[in-house]
C-alpha cells in the first residue's frame, strides 16, 4: 500500500505543475499572439476595421487555405507577380499599395499566433446603462489565473485527503509511524510554493523592467484640444503642412501659432458634423478652443486684427507661446532623424504613429523601443534601383555588392538592415 501512496502522490504533483504550465502557456502565447499583431500589423491592420489593408478578422475564410497567407506575409509583391489571382485583386482593392515582405521574421506558428488573437477580438459593445464598453468585458488572463487557482486548491485539497486516508491505514494495520508534518512545514509544498512565487515575480519583475521609460499609450490634456481627426482626418490636411520639418530636417517641428492662424484667421466656428469628445467622454466645445487659440495669438475676432504691440516686445499685447506637452520623447542617447525615415525611407507618419488622422487626442502608439525599431529596420525594404539599376535613390549606387546579388538572383530586395541600420552606431552617438 505504502509503494502506491508514493506513486499516487508523485501524479498528482506532476499533474498539478503540468495544470499550472498549461494554463500559463495559453496566457502567453495569447498575449504573443497580441503582441505580434501590435508591433507587425496594427500600423497597417485593424482586426475589426479595413485600414490600409484589409480587416484581419475571419481573413482565412476569404483566401485560399493551404499556406497561401504564409507565402502572402512572407512577400506578397512576389505572390502577385508569379500570377496568384487573389494576390492581384487584393493589391487592387488597395491602390496597388505594397505589404512588408517579412520572409523568414514571421514564421508559421507566429502568424497563426496573429490570425487566433484576431479572431478573438470581440467589438465594443456600448450598453446604455454602461457607456463604458470596457466594464464587464471578459479578460482571457485572469479566467486562467482564476482556473489556475482554482486547481491548485482542487490538488491541495487531494492531497491532504491522501494524507489522512493513509493515517487512517496505517492505524488500521497497526504500522506506528511519526505525526504527519503539517502542511506549513512540509518541505515539498513550501518549494512548489517558492518555485511558483519566483516564476511569478520574475515575469513580473522582467515586464516592469522592459517597460521603463516607456510611456506607450501617454495621452496628456492638452491647453487647446487639437483633434487630429478632424484636421487630418475629416478635413485631409497634409501631416507635412503642419510638421513640415519631418521631410526637411530631424526634428518634426510642432506648429507655431502663426501656422495655426493661417487658417483660423477666417475659420473662427466649429461647425463640423462630427462631435468633438475626449477620452474620458467629456464633449468639447470646438469654437471655444479656437477662441483659446485666439488668446494665445494676440488676435481680435472682433476687428479681425492682432492687438498692438504696445510695449515693442515684437508681439502682439497678450501673445504667448502654446504650452504643448510633449507625448513622443526619445532617450537623449539615441538618434533620429524624421527627414531620414520621410523623405528618403518614404515612410507614412502612421508607420510611428499609427492611424494618427483618427485620434481625436493624441497618444503614444508604439512602445518606441530598441527591438520595435529594429523589427522595423530588418523588414522595411529601402528605395534600391532594381536588378538593372534602374529607378529607385541613387545613392544606393555604391552598393556595388548588392547589385550583383539581385542580378544572380541571391537576393529579391535590400532591406534597411542590409545597409547598416541594426548596426549600434547608426542610431547611438
Amino acid at each position: 500500500m505504502s509503494s502506491y501512496r508514493k506513486i499516487f502522490n508523485k501524479i498528482l504533483t506532476a499533474s498539478l505543475f503540468i495544470l499550472i504550465s498549461l494554463s500559463f502557456s495559453n496566457a502567453v502565447i495569447a498575449q504573443d499572439g497580441e503582441a505580434l499583431f501590435k508591433a507587425k500589423c496594427a500600423s497597417c491592420h485593424k482586426p475589426l476595421e479595413k485600414m490600409t489593408g484589409p480587416a484581419l478578422q475571419g481573413i482565412r475564410g476569404k483566401i485560399p487555405g493551404g499556406d497561401w497567407v504564409y507565402k502572402w506575409v512572407a512577400n506578397s509583391l512576389e505572390l502577385a507577380e508569379s500570377g496568384d489571382a487573389e494576390a492581384k485583386r487584393i493589391r487592387a482593392e488597395f491602390g496597388g499599395s505594397q505589404m512588408t515582405a517579412f520572409h523568414d521574421d514571421l514564421t508559421h506558428p507566429q502568424i497563426d499566433a496573429i490570425l487566433k488573437y484576431v479572431d478573438s477580438v470581440k467589438p465594443d459593445v456600448v450598453d446604455a446603462k454602461n457607456p463604458d464598453p470596457n466594464v464587464g468585458s471578459g479578460d482571457n488572463n485572469l479566467l486562467y489565473g482564476l482556473l489556475t487557482l482554482i486547481l491548485a486548491v482542487i490538488a491541495f485539497v487531494l492531497l491532504q485527503v491522501n494524507s489522512n486516508l493513509r493515517k487512517l491505514t496505517d492505524d488500521k494495520e497497526g504500522v506506528l509511524r511519526g505525526e504527519p508534518v503539517p502542511f506549513y512545514r512540509n518541505m515539498t509544498y513550501l518549494m512548489m510554493g517558492v518555485v511558483v512565487l519566483f516564476i511569478i515575480g520574475g515575469y513580473f519583475l522582467v515586464q516592469w523592467g522592459i517597460g521603463l521609460g516607456r510611456s506607450k499609450d501617454f495621452q496628456p490634456e492638452q491647453p487647446i484640444f487639437y483633434s487630429h481627426q478632424v484636421h487630418a482626418g475629416t478635413n485631409q490636411i497634409s501631416c507635412l503642412y503642419c510638421h513640415g520639418g519631418a521631410q526637411d530636417s530631424k526634428h518634426a517641428n510642432i506648429p507655431s501659432v502663426n501656422v495655426c492662424m493661417n487658417c483660423h484667421k477666417s475659420i473662427s466656428e466649429y461647425k463640423g458634423k462630427d462631435v468633438l469628445v475626449r477620452e474620458n467622454g467629456v464633449s468639447v466645445n470646438g469654437t471655444e478652443e479656437i477662441q483659446k487659440l485666439y488668446e494665445y495669438a494676440g488676435w481680435n475676432p472682433a476687428t479681425k486684427t492682432y492687438n498692438a504691440d504696445k510695449n515693442a516686445d515684437g508681439e502682439p499685447d497678450g501673445a504667448h507661446p502654446i504650452a504643448w506637452t510633449r507625448i513622443h520623447n526619445l532617450p537623449d542617447h539615441v538618434y533620429f532623424n524624421h527627414s531620414q525615415h520621410v523623405k528618403v525611407g518614404k515612410q507614412q507618419c502612421q508607420t510611428c504613429h499609427g492611424p494618427i488622422q483618427e485620434m481625436p487626442e493624441v497618444k503614444q502608439f508604439a512602445d518606441l523601443s530598441m527591438g520595435w525599431c529594429i523589427n522595423c529596420h530588418r523588414n522595411t525594404k529601402v528605395d534600391f534601383p532594381d536588378s538593372a539599376g534602374v529607378g529607385g535613390n541613387k545613392f544606393y549606387n555604391v552598393y556595388e555588392k548588392f547589385h550583383r546579388d539581385l542580378k544572380a538572383g541571391k537576393m529579391d530586395s535590400v532591406t534597411v538592415d542590409n545597409i547598416g541600420g541594426t548596426e549600434c552606431q547608426k542610431c547611438h552617438y
